[in-house]
């Protein structure tokens, strides 16, 4: 019969081949199939890198460049300040909205030209505005990316023609996102799907559509912005919010990039979900004292953070006092802070204040040295 046992090996070892098991990365869970080369899943609130792919990989990444100098210009400019055009400005190669030397366009108008157009003219314009020169304003690129901790990231120019020492990561630009998008002014541009803009000695308006198809492939999508070059091949950042929740996503260097995003946001909404890790007045501590009192030691604030179901038993709480807590006799005193581990790595913390307990009879006294008792018992961090 050994043959029959040697088929039915063969029989088992082809089923393996027809049916290969699933590639667990990130976070221990299946990893998506992608197009893209390096990529990288954000959750927008806390800042969470929920997948990564080649992630820390220094690439070209061709138009998304513009999200930082949308950002820079928001924060530093007048969005209803006009900007005159340059010579520089209309000659630049590459996508345009046609601006014409001597044109004096609001910046807000530039910025959605930016945006859902991609207008290298208009980034050379906002950046001529904004810091007084190309280099100027490259300078405060760099700076900002410094600032946000995009350790390997580095610009050579506002609308991201390549350029060798013009390049940056999926972390580095998913952490940029997740910044810009907080920004209320640039979310309202980025979700923009088409604006229509009044443009000076025309008597028609301009209607611009947004290049990028996410808004209309993804139920929810809300941002953010493409690129191509023939070096970085296809780029492209992504957002969209569902139950209240935000998540960005970048891929470089991804022929099939619409469906990637749509793929990587699926996973950070299906395998992630925010969760209440601490409450506001959840006792940390309890703390005895004297006159009739008794005070305890609660958080301040809640604390939620976006963690899969298996992480869920793996949350630990630790509550660390800096403060002599027998010198306190007020309410509301900050004494410490709690910090929040997953797998023992710190995700986050929230302060800690003191709550005072008045005692009105024995009953509650009683009451209260149970709840004392409970709370010593199941101290959270213990």
């Amino acid at each position: 019969m050994w043959w029959i046992r040697s088929l039915l090996i063969i029989s088992v070892v082809g089923c393996w081949s027809i049916f290969p098991s699933k590639v667990y990365g990130h976070h221990g869970l299946p990893q998506p199939e992608l197009s893209a080369k390096a990529a990288a899943v954000i959750d927008v609130k806390s800042g969470r890198m929920l997948f990564e792919k080649q992630a820390g990989k220094r690439m070209p990444i061709a138009s998304i460049t513009k999200i930082m100098t949308a950002i820079i210009a928001i924060e530093h400019g007048n969005l209803d300040q006009k900007v005159k055009v340059s010579s520089r400005a209309e000659g630049v190669e590459g996508s345009s909205i046609y601006l014409k030397q001597g044109e004096s366009i609001p910046l807000k108008y530039l910025l959605y030209g930016l945006m859902l157009r991609s207008g290298n003219d208009a980034a050379v314009a906002i950046a001529e505005h904004i810091g007084g020169s190309v280099e100027g304003f490259v300078y405060k690129m760099n700076e900002k990316a410094r600032y946000l901790g995009m350790e390997n990231t580095h610009f050579e120019n506002p609308h991201g023609l390549d350029g060798s020492k013009h390049y940056s990561t999926a972390e580095d630009m998913a952490q940029l996102a997740a910044y810009a998008l907080k920004n209320p002014v640039f979310q309202k541009i980025v979700q923009s799907s088409v604006i229509t803009v009044p443009w000076p000695k025309e008597k028609w308006k301009r209607k611009w559509y947004n290049k990028n198809k996410m808004l209309r492939l993804y139920p929810g999508a809300d941002g953010v912005k493409t690129g191509y070059t023939k070096r970085s091949k296809r780029t492209l950042v992504s957002s969209a919010t569902r139950d209240g929740r935000q998540i960005a996503t970048v891929t470089l260097n991804a022929p099939d990039d619409w469906n990637d995003s749509m793929h990587l946001l699926e996973y950070g909404f299906n395998h992630f979900q925010e969760e209440k890790l601490v409450s506001k007045g959840e006792v940390m501590k309890p703390v005895s004292n004297s006159n009739n009192l008794q005070m305890r030691v609660v958080a301040s604030r809640h604390f939620t953070y976006p963690i899969t179901k298996e992480e869920r038993d793996r949350v630990n709480v630790k509550p660390i006092i800096t403060h002599p807590l027998s010198n306190v006799r007020e309410e509301g005193v900050q004494v410490g802070f709690a910090r929040i581990l997953i797998d023992g790595q710190v995700v986050g913390s929230v302060p800690l204040e003191t709550q005072v307990v008045v005692q009105n009879s024995q009953e509650d006294t009683m009451f209260y040295e149970w709840v004392n008792l409970l709370a010593s018992v199941f101290e959270r961090g213990e």
